[in-house]
């Protein structure tokens, strides 16, 4: 009997352990998600988060913002010059010098500037990560020649670069995209290079290294994925940048060509108007702001929680 009773005793806390483990697996998550837990907890973060969706939907929703104003970006009515917000509702706020409805070309602004910065930024990590992931991964005469290729390229000053090009080549959207990747992609190739040294002689490298594979598909299949959370947090706060970037050289007259819109060339036709109507010199501004700080909150949320001192 008494062996039994110590059967049946045992039984149960057995199973209250198994259980316990269990609901512990449940509870525990994966290092992305205490990231996006930690995410979720900062409050300011979520909410950036949410307007630059409300404006990336708006940018590349531009066609159907024309549908519902009824207005394409090109077309004005000289009739209705420099309309305040609110006092048509045919234009909603209101409208260039040239009558064109502002809001509709917001919106087509929006979407060159930001498919000008998003392009840029994938170029950007093409050439800068190669150019890091080579370096750092091979070492010696290789990195010694690729990282003073980026100490040259630092060296030059990038916006007089980019003007030079700009008025010996008027590129358009994509072709723009490539000239400012063509300077920025020194940041990510440091970046990209340090944690490649830092994880190439480490003991899955060298496993990979062991059962025949090619050091292209160690840089893809194993490093790669390591500095996957660095590259997510540069690229949010290299957006704003790019996205300033493109709004400079469009307000100097260097970037995407009238008549096709951009946040830049928009200040840049308005600040001439800025005392006959505010708003219309005010909008565009307002928007190049209000992306970058949100996109800037957002790639600030992102470093903290992706940080593993942070993300406990």
């Amino acid at each position: 009997m008494a062996v039994q009773t110590s059967t049946n005793l045992e039984a149960p806390a057995t199973l209250g352990s198994a259980i316990e483990d269990r609901e512990h697996l449940k509870k525990s998550r994966s290092f992305y998600g205490r990231a996006w837990a930690s995410f979720r907890r900062d409050k300011v973060a979520i909410v950036a988060l949410v307007i630059s969706v409300i404006l990336i939907l708006f940018s590349f929703g531009a066609p159907i913002v024309a549908r519902l104003t009824g207005h394409d970006y090109a077309t004005g009515d000289l009739r209705a010059q420099l309309l305040p917000p609110f006092q048509s509702s045919d234009h909603i706020l209101g409208t260039d010098a040239n009558g064109r409805d502002i809001l509709t070309r917001l919106a087509y602004g929006g979407r060159v500037s930001m498919m000008v910065a998003m392009l840029s930024l994938v170029f950007t990590f093409v050439i800068g990560g190669t150019v890091g992931s080579v370096a750092g991964f091979f070492g010696g005469f290789i990195d010694n020649i690729l990282m003073r290729f980026v100490d040259v390229v630092i060296s030059v000053p990038g916006i007089t670069l980019l003007l030079l090009v700009s008025v010996w080549w008027r590129p358009g959207p994509v072709g723009l995209a490539v000239v400012i990747a063509s300077i920025s992609w020194t940041g990510i190739s440091r970046l990209i290079r340090g944690e490649v040294l830092a994880l190439r002689h480490r003991e899955f490298v060298e496993a990979a290294r062991l059962v025949g594979a090619s050091d292209a598909r160690i840089i893809i299949s194993h490093i790669f994925p390591n500095v996957l959370s660095i590259i997510i947090v540069w690229a949010s706060l290299a957006l704003p940048g790019l996205i300033i970037t493109e709004a400079t050289l469009s307000y100097l007259g260097f970037g995407v060509r009238i008549p096709i819109p951009s946040w830049g060339n928009m200040l840049n036709e308005a600040y001439q108007f800025y005392t006959q109507s505010w708003t219309y010199a005010f909008l565009p501004g307002f928007f190049i702001f209000l992306t970058s700080l949100c996109f800037n909150l957002v790639g600030n949320g992102l470093r903290d929680a992706l940080d593993p001192r942070l993300n406990k």
